[in-house]
């Protein structure tokens, strides 16, 4: 027995140093120097939540010295922390001392720092000669680029240096005449790349290392105080006690379990070990293999960095590139993240029935059906009432006393708090399980729900001020934040009191001791994003000073014929593949900047018309997959360290559990409706149960099994039912065409008739601005303003035409007009003219979604051949 508990225990030290060298920092330094280090994490909290605050503007106004960062200046500071703690947490080499800092660490990182805070403390000198830089710039500059490719190589590995280090090799030599010609550029000189990529917003201190300094942050920062306050516990029991009964109970615990800390955590590999230190051992137990075990659990913690509204960090960046709004992103993501978690806890109840397991025993019921009836309609009653009171109650004081709006808020929270405190305080607190030990019976989900309510109330201020109050999300996350170190600091002398147990020093003392630990942790959780970004901010800036993107996707474009499917494959595998050594966000940084505007402009040239949100959602999905997929897929290695099966094996298997989600981009490239675009209510839970009906059979294909084990003509009738209850508007188009043309000299007239805000597509055809002898076709759908006079409608959005016989001549739009950058690429000029070769009206249609009752029919004939072979229950 003890050398069973060795072995786990030195499996528990390889996961924990697993997730520290991809984390937090593997170097556990002793000492003064240690002490350091937290000091360090801790003062970058503190700044950080500071400059989301509005303590900087009271200070200044009371102190008159000016001490307000500007966005750029927070930008300087947020990587100088990031890089001095990856040069002192990370250690350069595997053999380097992990328990002491070394004298070159020290060097590394006080040089890291000062070529950041160099563009602080000379700002205005840079400023007054922006564009000629001094040899002290220059200088600065290239130490910075050096200490920040050290730190992505400590934090991050190799790989993204490679890649950031291709993009910047590319500046300097992109002249050269070993580069083909369908690649070359200029070239760039030392002053003029150093400027670009450091001295300036366009490089490094670019969109992508803003969106870590002023949203990022904040978001991992609440995600690991609420970790630290006992919350990733609470989630995981609360999802065995209200699942562990029934079929591969412990498996769907652990789905929910990955999905709630999916609401707050950014690291899939964090997650893996947060849920799957409790959930994997109990998986084993109930029958499931070490490889599958680790595979759910890896599927499901790689599916919650796809839950809004963090989304592993990556949701502000996609928001920021976009210029979507950060509610409407989480309108768009929302659908397909459900959908395939709901399938997922799918997939492993059809395991379970392939294995024949059974759930764990649930606590005997005393009450009456009608009562327990009675109860969940109370339950579900009273959450309404609340939420009514809370919604109507805080517009009422917003109405009647608008200057009291927050302080009545946060009265009303900490009324919340303290009630739910007072019944948590009557249960005894949840305790880390050993996941090991027997079982006998699993808790009640009331008993273990009403210890941590109050857990919720920083999730639910976070939601509203998104979604209700529609405050920016730093904001949101700042108000979240603060409330959640309240709890943490509170929580425990709280209870002491309520429950009069004389401990109230000892609970002071704990608070205060999670406080810190929350604020060290998630310092320490942000160092490889914060210097992910940064390199991340190499590659945009090679694409905004070469135009990379463009003979990027030139060259995808010729590998893919112009065929979009064949275009969106190459791109997911390329997200797959950059995924496997690069963190989420550097990877959807670099797949998006390269690819999403091609994405774009061929699917207009094949007259499709995809929204910029569902393409950068396409490559954000590909790039949280790569973190299952072998032979790299790190999460998949640290559930493999937890169940002690092959990782390689653990990895696929995830990976096939994950074919789902590889199915949703796709998906809703060709159907926006799945990310809710332009859907009322009705039709969005329509679509929310179409949605979850097909990826449901889906997952049965691709397991093999439905109501009994598939025969292959069965699974592929189930993908076809699939396939048409996702996309019924496929068949529609075999049928009817979706438009009526109209010749191009109808523009004018048909302009004017479209609807006060209406839109209407239209087809533009001319020569290739880089080759004009190749006509290309363009579909653009125009958004229309007020109803007047055609031509002034189409002039009000900047576009000029000219009736030249039964042709309308497109003259070329504007910079700065809506649609010059999405027309740019004709050219004007040569002998064929730009022109409006047809409008395109929608046609009068039959319902797509009648094509669902022939799908339904081949349904029924599939169940019914399975009914005759079936075993064991469905459910």
């Amino acid at each position: 027995m003890s050398a069973e508990n060795d072995t786990r225990r030195d499996k528990d030290v390889d996961v924990d140093m697993m997730v520290a060298e991809v984390e937090t920092g593997a170097r556990s330094a002793a000492g003064a120097a240690g002490k350091f280090i937290l000091a360090l994490a801790f003062v970058w909290s503190c700044f950080q939540i500071y400059i989301a605050s509005n303590i900087p503007y009271v200070l200044t106004e009371l102190t008159g010295v000016n001490v307000v960062f500007n966005n750029q200046e927070a930008r300087q500071f947020h990587l100088a922390f990031a890089l001095a703690l990856a040069m002192l947490a990370y250690p350069l080499f595997k053999t380097s001392p992990r328990d002491r800092i070394p004298l070159y660490d020290w060097v590394l990182a006080l040089l890291g720092a000062s070529s950041c805070l160099y563009l602080f403390v000379f700002k205005e000198e840079i400023a007054n000669r922006a564009g000629l830089p001094t040899t002290a710039d220059i200088a600065f500059s290239i130490l910075g680029m050096v200490s920040l490719g050290i730190a992505v190589y400590r934090s991050l590995g190799l790989p993204l240096v490679i890649v950031a280090s291709v993009f910047v090799f590319y500046v300097f030599f992109g002249h050269a005449s070993f580069m083909p010609d369908a690649i070359q550029w200029k070239g760039a000189s030392l002053g003029k790349a150093m400027w670009h990529y450091w001295m300036q917003s366009e490089g490094v201190f670019g969109v992508a290392l803003g969106v870590s300094a002023s949203m990022i942050f904040l978001f991992v920062l609440f995600g690991s105080l609420l970790e630290k306050a006992g919350a990733g516990n609470y989630f995981i029991k609360l999802a065995f006690a209200l699942l562990g009964h029934l079929r591969g109970g412990p498996a769907k615990a652990a789905v929910v379990a990955s999905a709630l800390s999916g609401l707050y955590s950014g690291s899939s590999i964090a997650n893996v070990v947060t849920t799957g230190t409790f959930t994997i051992p109990l998986m084993k137990r109930t029958g499931f293999s070490p490889e599958k075990a680790g595979a759910v659990e890896v599927a499901s913690s790689t599916n919650g960095q796809l839950t809004p509204p963090v989304m592993g960090a990556a949701a502000f960046l996609i928001s920021e590139f976009t210029g979507i709004s950060y509610p409407e992103l989480i309108k768009n993501a929302f659908l397909p993240a459900v959908i395939s978690y709901i399938a997922l806890v799918y997939i492993v109840h059809l395991e379970a029935l392939k294995l024949g397991l059974e759930g764990m025993k649930r606590p005997t019921v005393t009450a009456t059906i009608a009562r327990r009836l009675s109860g969940v309609l109370f339950g579900f009653l009273a959450m309404c009432v609340l939420a009514a009171v809370v919604y109507y109650g805080l517009g009422w004081i917003k109405v009647v006393f608008p200057n009291l709006t927050f302080t009545a808020a946060a009265l009303i929270c900490l009324a919340a708090y303290v009630l739910l405190a007072m019944v948590a305080a009557r249960h005894p607190d949840l305790e880390m399980d050993d996941p090991n030990a027997p079982i006998e019976e699993l808790p009640r989900a009331w008993d273990v729900a009403v210890t941590g309510f109050y857990f919720l109330l920083p999730i639910v201020i976070l939601i509203w001020c998104i979604l209700v109050e529609r405050l920016s999300p730093t904001t949101s996350a700042y108000w979240a934040t603060i409330s959640m170190l309240t709890i943490v600091l509170t929580q425990r002398p709280l209870k002491a009191v309520l429950r009069s147990s004389g401990e109230l020093g000892i609970a002071w003392k704990q608070g205060v001791q999670d406080f810190i630990d929350g604020m060290i942790a998630g310092a320490r959780s942000m160092i490889g994003i914060g210097v992910a970004t940064g390199a991340a901010g190499i590659i945009v800036g090679t694409v905004s000073l070469t135009g990379a993107h463009q003979v990027v996707g030139e060259f995808v474009e010729f590998l893919s014929g112009g065929n979009l499917m064949l275009m969106l494959f190459l791109v997911a595998v390329m997200s797959l593949i950059l995924g496997m050594g690069l963190p989420t966000t550097a990877n959807y940084i670099v797949v998006s900047s390269l690819m999403a505007p091609v994405i774009v402009t061929v699917g207009a040239q094949s007259g499709l018309i995809v929204p910029l949100v569902a393409v950068h959602l396409f490559v954000f999905y590909f790039g949280i997959l790569a973190d299952d997929t072998p032979p790299v897929g790190l999460a998949a290695f640290a559930a493999a360290a937890i169940s002690g099966g092959d990782p390689i094996r653990t990895g696929i298997q995830g990976f096939s559990y994950d074919i789902r989600t590889a199915l949703l981009p796709f998906l809703f490239i060709f159907n926006t409706e799945l990310l809710l675009i332009d859907v009322g209510p009705v039709k969005a839970v329509f679509i929310f149960v179409i949605g979850v009906a097909a990826m449901m059979l889906f997952a049965a294909a691709t397991q093999g099994y439905f109501l009994a084990r598939s025969r292959i003509w069965e699974t592929v009738a189930l993908l076809l039912v699939a396939f048409t209850l996702f996309r019924p508007g496929f068949w529609l188009d075999y049928v009817q065409a979706p438009y009526v043309d109209r010749p191009g000299a109808d523009l004018v007239r048909l302009a004017g008739e479209v609807e006060d805000g209406g839109t209407l597509r239209v087809v533009v055809t001319g020569p290739d601005f880089d080759d004009a002898d190749r006509i290309e076709d363009l579909t653009v759908v125009l958004e229309l303003g007020p109803k007047t006079d055609g031509t002034d409608r189409l002039f009000d959005i900047g576009l000029s035409v000219m009736e030249d016989g039964d042709k309308t001549v497109l003259e070329e739009p504007m910079p700065g007009t809506p649609y010059f950058t999405q027309l740019q690429g004709y050219d004007y000029y040569a002998d064929e003219s730009v022109v409006i070769s047809k409008v395109q009206l929608p046609a009068e249609r039959m319902p797509k979604e009648v094509f669902y009752i022939p799908a339904l029919l081949l349904l029924g004939l599939v169940i019914l051949m399975q009914r005759r072979r079936q075993t064991v229950p469905a459910f």
